[in-house]
């Protein structure tokens, strides 16, 4: 009895050894995000002829999805609410844009006014910079279940299975003239977001009263932030190779 006991583990052992990341995560500590390919693209663009000052006051989620949850209402957002700074952080990456910071503006000018109000101090203040371009635009589409899909096989109590899903996510992003108010150039870029699900498993009876069951398995999530933030650095690649065909601003090169 014993020897069929262990020659069955041995076999879901032996089976599941293509099945990682089944144990629990040990604690890390904290790291900087890691470039991607995207912003990989940002940085080799071609160096411009002079830095753009540019704007951004809001580029935010306005898909109005919330996270999809069993039972009591969720009101936690699917996609991230810091599309802003991603952008002002990707603008700030390369060297076409000089980014000034517009959303925390109010900020700004109150620091100004303390140190125009210190009797300490002369209270002479360099204007601030003004901006050429004002990028607007936001994350305008989040959609689940695009593409659901898997395989799966089971044989003598034994089986295994696969299942995956995507989503998409839509970003459009302009640029506007601030003296005119013409919108320059307008891109968009999707990103895909997928889900994976493996799993492996036992159910045999060994003897007449002695039943032995195993499972196994891990999922898998594409973070959502990690998808905001290669379809915004893709649309600012975009924006620039677009502008230079139009002949909205040139390169060196």
């Amino acid at each position: 009895m014993r020897s069929t006991v262990f020659l069955v583990l041995a076999f879901v052992l032996c089976g599941c050894e293509s099945i990682t990341n089944t144990l629990p995560p040990n604690a890390s500590a904290a790291d900087i995000i890691k470039e991607s390919k995207t912003l990989s693209e940002v940085k080799s663009l071609p160096p411009p002829m002079g830095q753009i000052p540019v704007s951004v006051y809001a580029f935010r989620d306005q898909t109005g999805q919330y996270k999809p949850s069993s039972g009591a209402s969720s009101f936690s957002t699917a996609v991230t609410q810091g599309a802003t700074s991603i952008l002002v952080q990707t603008l700030s990456e390369t060297s076409w844009f000089l980014p000034v910071e517009r959303e925390g503006l109010q900020n700004i000018l109150t620091e100004r006014k303390i140190i125009r109000a210190d009797e300490n101090n002369d209270g002479d203040l360099p204007p601030l910079t003004t901006a050429r371009i004002i990028i607007e635009g936001g994350v305008i589409s989040y959609d689940t279940n695009i593409r659901t899909g898997g395989a799966g096989v089971e044989y003598f109590g034994v089986g295994a299975s696969e299942l995956f899903r995507e989503d998409l996510i839509s970003i459009y992003m302009r640029a506007v003239d601030v003296r005119t108010g013409q919108v320059l150039i307008s891109v968009s870029t999707s990103k895909k977001v997928l889900s994976q699900e493996v799993r492996a498993g036992l159910f045999r009876y060994v003897s007449l009263k002695r039943l032995l069951e195993a499972e196994t398995g891990y999922t898998t999530n594409e973070p959502m932030f990690e998808c905001v933030k290669q379809g915004i650095e893709k649309a600012v690649t975009e924006l620039v190779l677009r502008g230079m065909d139009k002949g909205v601003w040139r390169s060196k090169t």
